[in-house]
């Protein structure tokens, strides 16, 4: 450990809970001085063991002796280093440590440092003999020859882009270039989809493969496909993880980029703002949005946003939520069929921001609040129901809809069969008492009823 910290003495630190590498050993208070900080009691122990097995934590690199074999299972553990001879169960039981699958990893890698491959064979002979499954390890060589074929799979797909000049390019070249490598995937039949999976392939099987000499020559661009296949999941794919004001800042400084190739500058921070309420359905975005070179790229990132937005804006109304998702659908449908041009279909998708935005601003234009406005768009779903009563009346109705519900529902009103009766009757008799259209009466209640489930969740 004196001859790693000398060379990377940041990873030291004599506090347990700090560092990136450890020793743990037994010993006791005979033993030579510069030994005494890593002998540690059973409590001091655990504590290395439960951050070690902690994928997160900083902790990478733990020397042991005669330490952590049996019963010891650290999935994210992904190479052992070995320099000591050790043979049958026990060095199972090593192996084991490291083998086992987590997450993304594929298996683990062995470097050893004394020649136990005699050692090996002959305890996995007694491994499969004594009905173990699978495969406790893998050929080097047939690992180079899967990530081969994976690696030309992932060629084949980047057929007639030239993906290579990316390698040596500048930062903004790179970015500006993987944008234009997302669009010459997403242009093709189910491109996303292929790439995602071959480069997922790709990237498992250059794990197992490294550090043979044909897997170190691909390196570059296997980072270079990775980095594709990130931006294209973040991208495209709907983040119900993150804030939105995460999603704001990274997409306007992919477009800023994307139109102009100057350099980004983070227009949140420069107009000191930490958390900006600035919306993505803005005209300005939306023109920056429309301007993007790469069309089938600015559809699937229009496509994110309004999932994003009609689930985090209209989770409180149920009428808003389902109008929109249909129309989102419909108009995704017709582009993934062909039936309409990127172009055209990014013009529809435009126009349903616009819609949604208006959506948003008529509750405060009627001076509802974002409940009062959920029920009041429960009741307008009926158009008759709006030429009969107008827009005061219904204003009226969903008032005091929001507050007898508030009053009348208990927590547990929605698993109670007993209190939605009474609530639909509570429903009922409010609609009756303004005249509400008969026939779509009972309509309305259900409705009614769909958003105050949401009511009560919120």
């Amino acid at each position: 450990m004196k001859a790693i910290t000398e060379l990377r003495p940041e990873w030291h630190s004599d506090d347990d809970t700090k560092g990136k590498i450890k020793v743990v050993m037994t010993g006791s208070a005979s033993d030579p001085h510069d030994w005494q900080p890593h002998i540690r009691n059973k409590e001091r122990r655990e504590l290395i063991a439960r951050r070690f097995k902690d994928p997160d934590d900083e902790l990478e690199l733990v020397i042991v002796r005669d330490m952590w074999l049996t019963g010891f299972d650290a999935p994210p553990l992904h190479t052992m280093y070995i320099d000591k001879p050790m043979n049958g169960h026990t060095l199972m039981q090593a192996i084991a440590r490291v083998n086992r699958v987590f997450r993304d990893k594929p298996g683990g890698l062995v470097v050893d440092y004394l020649g136990i491959a005699d050692s090996l064979k002959h305890a996995l002979a007694v491994y499969a003999e004594s009905g173990g499954r699978g495969k406790a390890a893998v050929d080097q060589e047939e690992a180079v020859a899967v990530m081969k074929e994976k690696y030309e799979v992932v060629q084949g797909i980047l057929h007639g882009f030239d993906y290579r000049r990316l390698l040596h390019a500048s930062p903004d070249e790179r970015l500006q270039g993987i944008a234009d490598a997302m669009e010459f995937i997403l242009q093709q039949e189910d491109g996303k989809k292929r790439y995602l999976q071959a480069v997922a392939a790709l990237s498992k099987a250059f794990a197992l493969a490294v550090p043979h000499e044909e897997a170190l020559a691909i390196r570059d661009e296997v980072g270079l496909f990775q980095e594709i296949r990130a931006s294209l999941i973040k991208a495209t794919v709907s983040s119900a993880e993150r804030p939105p004001e995460e999603i704001e800042a990274a997409v306007r400084q992919l477009i800023s980029r994307a139109i102009s190739g100057r350099e980004v500058v983070d227009i949140f921070a420069a107009a000191g703002l930490d958390r900006p309420d600035i919306s993505i359905l803005s005209d300005e975005f939306l023109a920056e949005v429309r301007a993007l070179p790469q069309k089938n790229l600015a559809v699937e990132t229009l496509k994110k946003l309004l999932q994003d937005e009609i689930r985090v804006r209209f989770r409180k109304n149920v009428v808003q939520s389902r109008a929109f998702s249909e129309l989102l659908e419909a108009a995704l449908r017709k582009y993934h069929n062909r039936a309409i041009a990127a172009a055209e279909v990014i013009e529809e998708l435009i126009a349903l921001a616009r819609e949604m935005r208006e959506a948003q601003r008529r509750g405060e234009k009627l001076g509802l609040s974002e409940e009062e406005a959920a029920f009041y768009d429960a009741l307008a779903a009926n158009e008759s129901a709006v030429q009969v009563l107008g827009d005061e009346t219904l204003k009226q109705i969903a008032q005091e809809l929001v507050e007898r519900v508030r009053r009348s529902v208990t927590v547990d009103w929605s698993k109670r069969e007993s209190a939605r009766a009474k609530l639909r009757v509570l429903v009922k008799r409010i609609l009756r008492k303004y005249g509400y259209p008969p026939d779509k009466q009972e309509q309305a209640t259900e409705l009614v009823l769909a958003q105050t489930e949401v009511l009560c969740n919120e």
